[in-house]
């Protein structure tokens, strides 16, 4: 099995043709496609169901469809590692992060990081928890910036950028506005104002009021912060934020949270495959440096 295969295998399996694959690899269709029968006659099974309309993928090829990509993004590393030796930085850096990531000014760093290495193309997407994390796991995205998870797979790296309580947010004119704390247990019966599905700490409020005995209703589900803060500030729902959210707007009220439970926390790490590329390990290192101030970014 050649390099070569798998990533003819992988751009087929991306594009699901056969021909904008050849396009894309810059081949000819009859090339790639020869490339792809003789990776499946050594495999011995067939890795695409073809059709006059479109190319899937079989059973086969889906099993082999993260393992290339592992693969791949290995020699990868691999490439990047000699290339720091002599000094350099090249290739791709393809990161992820949650939207208003608010640890650490990214678009800052990310344009130091290009400043210093010019021969980098930076890749950037936006996403919820789970799908960033299952791209770094992929070998899609070298590192992404997400709240944490309840369960962390074994394959990945996690490292902390910081940790805060969790808060209430709410109206002026909200029945809580005029106290300094609440219980969670007290929430019982409140509408909430939350981020959707697997987006921010969505599923860390979830596990928290679950454990107080509260069965919550979100009436406003958004995807960024000043949204969430907005519909609370009208009025609309009570959210649980991180701490420094509060810092973010002036016409909501924030409250601690006491109670007999543990006040919920909410974790911004940044996960990596086990194997992290140099110029990875180099956005890694700027960004810490950002956390402690020492590194120098505009804005």
């Amino acid at each position: 099995m050649e390099l070569r295969q798998l990533e003819h295998f992988l751009a087929v399996a991306e594009e699901c043709h056969f021909t904008r694959a050849a396009h894309r690899l810059r081949i000819a269709q009859s090339g790639l496609s020869a490339s792809i029968r003789a990776l499946e006659v050594e495999l011995g099974a067939p890795l695409f169901l073809r059709t006059t309309r479109q190319v899937e993928l079989t059973q086969a090829g889906r099993a082999l469809l993260p393992e290339a990509r592992r693969a791949l993004s290995s020699v990868e590393s691999a490439r990047d590692a000699v290339a720091a030796v002599q000094g350099l930085l090249r290739g791709t850096l393809s990161v992820g992060s949650l939207q208003c990531l608010h640890v650490v000014h990214l678009p800052a760093v990310l344009a130091r990081f290009h400043e210093l290495h010019p021969g980098v193309e930076i890749r950037m997407r936006q996403s919820g928890n789970a799908e960033l994390v299952e791209e770094v796991r992929a070998g899609r995205l070298d590192l992404a910036f997400v709240t944490r998870q309840h369960r962390m797979a074994d394959d990945l790296r996690v490292s902390t950028l910081s940790s805060e309580p969790l808060v209430l947010a709410c109206a002026p004119d909200s029945p809580f506005a005029t106290r300094d704390s609440v219980e969670l247990a007290e929430l019982a019966g409140q509408s909430f104002v939350d981020f959707n599905a697997d987006w921010g700490t969505r599923d860390e409020v979830d596990r928290a009021l679950a454990a107080a005995g509260v069965e919550r209703h979100v009436a406003v589900e958004v995807n960024d912060v000043h949204s969430l803060l907005d519909f609370v500030g009208f009025g609309l729902g009570v959210a649980l934020v991180p701490q420094s959210f509060a810092g973010k707007s002036d016409l909501v009220r924030f409250l601690g949270l006491r109670g007999d439970v543990d006040v919920p926390l909410a974790e911004t790490v940044v996960v990596t495959g086990h194997t992290v590329g140099a110029a990875a390990r180099e956005l890694l290192d700027m960004v810490f440096e950002a956390r402690a101030g020492r590194l120098r970014v505009a804005g």
